[in-house]
């Protein structure tokens, strides 16, 4: 049995840990789902032994593949103090401000 098979063979899920993560998730899994369940997550733990396996020296660590800048531009009035064109359109005006119908006793 070579090197990478006697890795792989070491990540066994007992029937254990599938009831104590279906409780954790709160899953109710019928037998066929648990044997399911127990292939996949021995799948998954063998690629991750299989990326442990990468030479990740002299790798700076990141959070994201590209680069992330602010894309949002700075926060300028363009349209300048427009109020009064504005209240122009109000039905009725009290006060500099629009006036509406009270709606709350």
């Amino acid at each position: 049995m070579g090197e990478a098979e006697k890795k792989q063979s070491g990540n066994i899920i007992s029937d254990e840990t599938i009831a104590y993560v279906g409780i954790l998730a709160k899953l109710e899994l019928s037998q066929e789902e648990r044997e399911q369940a127990k292939k996949d997550m021995k799948e998954m733990l063998d690629y991750i032994d299989k990326l442990n396996e990468l030479d990740t020296a002299g790798i700076e660590p990141m959070s994201h593949v590209f680069p992330v800048n602010n894309v949002f531009r700075e926060d300028v009035v363009s349209n300048g103090d427009n109020r009064e064109s504005m209240l122009k359109n109000a039905p009725e005006v009290k006060d500099g401000s629009y006036l509406a119908p009270k709606t709350v006793e």
